[in-house]
């Protein structure tokens, strides 16, 4: 591979300088930390924008930089990692506009936004790592720059819940960096998309690479919040509501997701994966998570710990597309990617709205509270319904193509999970839309927020107003060219071809 474009490094330097000039700054300078947050934005989706209309033309955009003899730091556009680049850029944005609601006046700005940017810097660099030591590289990056903003209230229960969080991710990290550094010792450097590598060393070395896939695996499955491997996810959630988004929707859960798109498509290969019996694991452990995260998440009475629990369902919906094979439940897993986080970043903001205008974080704090805030309750009730799979929502859409791929590959089994799943979905989440919209609440409270005429301060209105709708719209124009659907469903059958 030959270094063929700048672009990839643009992409990443948008968010990264603005990052590390916003620690330059005092902390009074607000209009110039505000501007540096959105230019850097608007930046980041203008040139991933750019970056796909290019790679549809059939342009390529490599970036190679020798760190060692055999050893590499790569930067590649392919369609699956603009995919989740495009997902996290414009998620980024919404999530910037709504953390400069949601901290007005608030301390240490300076800080969480500078972290704030680092953080997606990272997720890009997930996203566009051409071979797995750069991945590994952005991946250990991500635990380092998120890690400021799980601690940033500075109260107890922020720094334990840190502490928590540094062990898991730092111990997954641990665990990837040894699968990392024993598949080059096995195979040498692997850009993605070279299955063939492995393919030809696995009769050789059956039993090394086996065990290098479930380390990998092993270390993707921490930020993928995999059962047994995810505690910190809950305990994270004394984070700011920005962050919580950010979490869930855009940076930790789906770069562990991503990685593991990235280890059976294109490391090992499907076929191999497949033939060793990975996936057969794989879909054990994606199938307990989700029903494990629904059924935990009944019991939880704290709005923002209902929506991780959910979390820790949700994604592992992606793992189970992954682990079933055929193009028709990849195609599920890989468009879910972008589903699960615009629900979820939705419900998030929906949360914080709530917490931050009524002080109420509680679910049954909720009663009267469509009537209060209809238009974030509405949103989060359109979220509600896509999470449980309701046509023509997003999440329908992710499950149908599970559920066809299912049939598709035999394994029936899974349209009972994904049934039993979507029931306890219902169950934990219409009681928060029963209450809101049809329960008188307690008592009149007066808003900790004076909002004006509108119910919460409009840089945190628009944002879940504006995600409420793209969960609607995702499922009623999938059918449309250029929709997540139909990206993804490219992105598979290419895959399968491959």
């Amino acid at each position: 591979m030959e270094t063929t474009s700048f672009l990839p490094v643009l992409i990443l330097i948008s968010s990264l300088i603005p990052g590390v000039l916003i620690l330059l700054l005092r902390e009074e300078q607000v209009a110039l930390r505000t501007s540096l947050n959105l230019f850097g934005a608007f930046a980041k989706v203008a040139m991933v924008a750019w970056a796909f209309f290019g790679y549809m033309r059939g342009e390529t955009y490599d970036f190679i930089f020798s760190l060692a003899p055999d050893l590499t730091f790569a930067l590649r556009l392919d369609a699956l990692g603009l995919f989740f680049a495009a997902l996290s850029s414009v998620l980024w944005l919404i999530t910037t506009v709504y953390a400069i609601g949601y901290l007005d006046k608030g301390p240490h700005q300076n800080r969480f936004f500078a972290f704030f940017s680092l953080c997606v810097t990272a997720s890009t660099g997930i996203a566009l790592s051409g071979n797995v030591i750069t991945f590994f590289i952005f991946y250990e990056f991500l635990t380092l720059s998120t890690y400021p903003l799980v601690v940033h209230k500075g109260t107890d229960d922020a720094v334990a819940a840190g502490r928590t969080y540094l062990w898991y991710t730092i111990g997954g990290g641990t665990v990837l960096f040894l699968g990392v550094v024993g598949l080059y010792v096995v195979a040498g450097p692997i850009y993605f998309g070279q299955t063939e590598i492995i393919a030809g060393l696995i009769s050789e070395f059956p039993t090394q690479l086996s065990i290098l896939f479930f380390l990998i695996l092993t270390g993707l499955g921490v930020k993928a919040a995999i059962f047994p491997l995810h505690g910190w996810l809950p305990t994270s959630m004394v984070a700011p509501a920005p962050v919580s988004a950010l979490l869930h929707a855009v940076a930790v859960v789906k770069a562990g997701a991503f990685g593991i798109v990235r280890l059976v498509y294109d490391v090992y290969g499907v076929g191999i994966a497949e033939e060793m019996n990975y996936l057969a694991v794989l879909a054990v452990f994606a199938a307990f998570t989700i029903i494990y995260g629904s059924v935990r998440a009944l019991y939880q009475d704290d709005f923002k710990k209902r929506l991780a629990f959910s979390t820790v369902s949700q994604v592992s919906y992606i793992a189970l597309g992954v682990a079933i094979p055929g193009a028709l439940s990849s195609t599920g897993a890989i468009v879910h990617l972008v589903h699960q986080g615009i629900m979820k970043i939705t419900m998030f903001f929906a949360a914080g709205n709530v917490a931050e205008t009524y002080g109420y974080k509680k679910i049954s704090q909720l009663n009267g509270m469509g009537r209060r805030m209809p238009l974030t309750m509405g949103a989060f009730t359109i979220a509600v319904f896509g999470m449980i799979g309701v046509p023509p929502a997003a999440g329908f859409i992710s499950k149908w193509y599970l559920g066809l791929g299912a049939v598709e590959a035999g394994s029936y089994w899974v349209i009972l999970v994904l049934l039993v799943s979507s029931a306890l979905n219902a169950a934990y989440f219409l009681p928060i839309v029963y209450r809101a919209w049809f329960c008188e609440p307690e008592q009149e409270e007066v808003p900790r927020l004076r909002p004006g005429r509108l119910e919460t301060q409009a840089l945190m209105l628009i944002p879940v107003v504006v995600t409420g709708l793209l969960s609607l719209a995702a499922g009623v124009f999938a059918a449309v060219a250029g929709s997540p659907l139909s990206i993804a469903r490219e992105i598979a059958e290419k895959l399968y071809l491959l």
